[in-house]
């Protein structure tokens, strides 16, 4: 049978809110517009108006007070077992879109599972002792439910028939830590990047991230503390009033933006800073759609993105001291990063390139 004849339905880990993840799954949903999408929660006025079209189909979580819901990591115990009570029997063919859950669907003997992965699950990894420290929760039994996730996880990972990592990096932690080969496809992060208002003189830095302690941006804001150079930090997290506590009056923490007033911060940056160890780092592609110029940490997918010298800087250790010299040699070498070329090196992440190579890696399946 070709993809075409197939019955198909993707599955998503959740639809609480916009992030990289869930682009991906809007051109997964655009490749297969007749497939229901399962998630284990969704909420519509986090999603806005994304996905209302599509059918979508929740597990048993849903029905859990809004209170709950609300603060869906209280349920991490419930998130192992969700997945598993999808009935998938009548699907040929099932995609998972996922950073933690939606793996460990079970389907039945014939039906094809491919997985695109957008990291193994970090907390229970190569974040454990980190996260229990940065949550409070290095206790007894917070020790014991991360060692149970940590079993799932590894379980869970064996289930899909195939397995797509979203960077090179994703891929070597695929190997380390699921001990099975799987192929990289880059998501689609590239953007046709146009601004509503003219761009003006350059004269402030900026970040886009969720305020969670892994993205590292209590790192940037102490870091352009002592420098006094303004930064904009656009984002929502648990991190927020924290660093709007630490931040000094040249920084500006301004929460979610329209994706119009996005387009024109990412326009009228001088460079995006991207302090975090991350897997791959969609919205460093965003702001090289613009022409904008990098300053990230030398690790993850920073480095399969950033070429140095031509579409940004590299800063080698997590410090503020590191972040800062890294900004000082961004704005001794800034006159040399051309935006046109930085806007080229970003196509290499389009969505005619994934959808391309996805259905490429289909076609192999197929015969």
């Amino acid at each position: 049978m070709k993809s075409q004849d197939l019955k198909v339905a993707i599955v998503h880990d959740f639809l609480v809110q916009y992030g990289g993840a869930e682009r991906v799954l809007e051109v997964l949903s655009e490749m297969f517009p007749e497939a229901p999408i399962y998630t284990l929660l969704y909420d519509k006025e986090k999603m806005g108006d994304r996905f209302v079209k599509r059918e979508i189909r929740t597990s048993y979580l849903q029905k859990f007070p809004k209170f709950l819901r609300k603060r869906y990591r209280w349920l991490l115990p419930f998130f192992m077992i969700a997945p598993e009570t999808f009935d998938l029997r009548d699907f040929d063919l099932v995609v998972s879109s996922t950073g933690a859950w939606s793996k460990g669907i079970v389907t039945r003997l014939n039906t094809i599972h491919i997985a695109y992965l957008h990291s193994p699950m970090r907390f229970v990894w190569d974040y454990n002792e980190k996260y229990l420290r940065e949550e409070k929760k290095r206790c007894f039994f917070s020790r014991i439910l991360l060692n149970y996730v940590r079993m799932w996880d590894r379980l869970a990972s064996e289930r899909p028939d195939y397995l797509i990592a979203n960077s090179k990096y994703t891929q070597e932690r695929i190997e380390k830590y699921y001990r099975r080969d799987s192929i990289v496809i880059y998501p689609p992060a590239y953007t046709e990047a146009s601004a509503s208002k003219p761009v003006v003189e350059n004269k402030y830095f900026l970040i886009v991230s969720r305020l969670s302690p892994y993205k590292k941006v209590d790192l940037a804001v102490r870091a352009f503390n002592k420098l006094g150079l303004p930064l904009i930090i656009v984002g929502e997290g648990k991190q927020k009033k924290y660093l709007q506590k630490i931040a000094k009056k040249n920084i500006k923490i301004l929460g979610w933006t329209s994706d119009e007033d996005l387009k024109n911060y990412y326009a009228n940056a001088r460079a995006f800073i991207f302090p975090a160890d991350d897997d791959f780092g969609m919205t460093m592609v965003e702001a090289m759609s613009f022409g904008i110029p990098i300053i990230a940490y030398r690790k993850g997918g920073a480095r399969e993105i950033v070429e140095e010298g031509i579409t940004g800087e590299f800063f080698e250790a997590q410090t503020t001291e590191v972040l800062a010299d890294g900004v000082g040699r961004f704005i001794g070498n800034e006159k040399k990063f051309e935006k046109d070329l930085i806007k080229e090196r970003a196509r290499k992440f389009s969505k005619e390139r994934f959808i391309k190579e996805f259905n490429d890696f289909l076609s192999k399946i197929e015969k």
